[in-house]
């Protein structure tokens, strides 16, 4: 082959080992699913089952564009991560550290409000409607301790 293999890429400011197939490394960045990944290699022309070390520059930055302007290469919005923007109205995808913060900044502002999402994200309880009763139980009192009865031997 004429192509240059690279051990290591940085896609969108993820590091990305080379070996990976192209479709698998684009879900390394946060906020790009499968699906998503999908759709952006049949957008940029570009074989999903190719090992990513062998991407040229221009291959790479034609993925990082996409990623950052879906709506401008026409990719389906039920893909998108934020869809209809509380502040903006529009559909948009977040990646990142940008979808950290805006996840955080949506349940701060649940809390704020204090809607039911809110209240139980502040008591550290199950959101979406999990039964309580015997799971998600970590970092908690499990069950009922007993103090073992000892008894003198010979009497009370």
């Amino acid at each position: 082959m004429s192509q240059e293999y690279r051990h290591i890429l940085r896609i969108m400011g993820t590091d990305v080992e080379g070996t990976i197939k192209t479709i698998y490394a684009l879900t390394r960045i946060k906020g790009v699913s499968l699906s998503l990944a999908n759709a952006i290699l049949k957008q940029a022309g570009i074989n999903p089952d190719l090992r990513v070390g062998f991407l040229t520059e221009t291959e790479i930055n034609k993925i990082e564009e996409i990623i950052k302007e879906p709506t401008k290469y026409a990719l389906p919005q039920w893909l998108f991560n934020r869809r209809k923007d509380e502040e903006t109205g529009k559909d948009t995808h977040i990646i990142s550290a940008d979808l950290v913060l805006r996840t955080k900044m949506d349940i701060d502002q649940a809390k704020e409000i204090r809607s039911w999402r809110g209240y139980r994200h502040a008591y550290g309880l199950k959101v979406r409607g999990q039964h309580t009763k015997t799971t998600g139980r970590a970092g908690k009192a499990l069950g009922v301790k007993k103090k073992t009865l000892q008894q003198k031997p010979g009497g009370s």
